[in-house]
């Protein structure tokens, strides 16, 4: 996967991940979808300026937690069934772009049970801050 960094809003940013984060929830547009749960990997890219995510004294305050996106996923996941991939990374999409110190995100959902003849199906979108936000 190429990475955005190259993209000339981000390119004095580093970039946090989180990749194949494995969460089991409803979701789906049929009727079976809807009395079991699924296997959805989500993987979160987050473009943070350095600026605001060097560290001078190696404290946790000075960058973006990892915690913030695995909360965020579950806080939102929580809330109950959902119908499509869409809607979820729309949801966890805003939910990481709400961060102060985050300038652009990236987040995908995977669902891999769905097909036996294939990997995965999923979604994926990008969002990016204004400069002055």
């Amino acid at each position: 996967m190429q990475s955005l960094l190259s993209h000339p809003s981000l390119m004095d940013c580093r970039r946090l991940f989180l990749r194949d984060y494995e969460v089991f929830i409803n979701i789906g547009v049929h009727a079976f979808e809807k009395t079991k749960e699924q296997r959805v990997l989500i993987n979160v890219d987050l473009y943070v300026p350095l600026a605001l995510s060097t560290p001078k004294t190696d404290e946790l305050d000075e960058v973006v937690d990892y915690d913030f996106m695995r909360r965020s996923i579950a806080e939102r996941v929580s809330r109950g069934h959902i119908q499509l991939q869409e809607t979820l990374v729309d949801d966890l999409l805003a939910l990481m772009l709400a961060h102060p110190k985050v300038r652009a995100a990236r987040v995908s959902t995977q669902k891999p049970d769905v097909y036996p003849d294939c990997v995965s199906v999923g979604c994926e979108v990008f969002g990016l801050k204004e400069k002055n936000e």
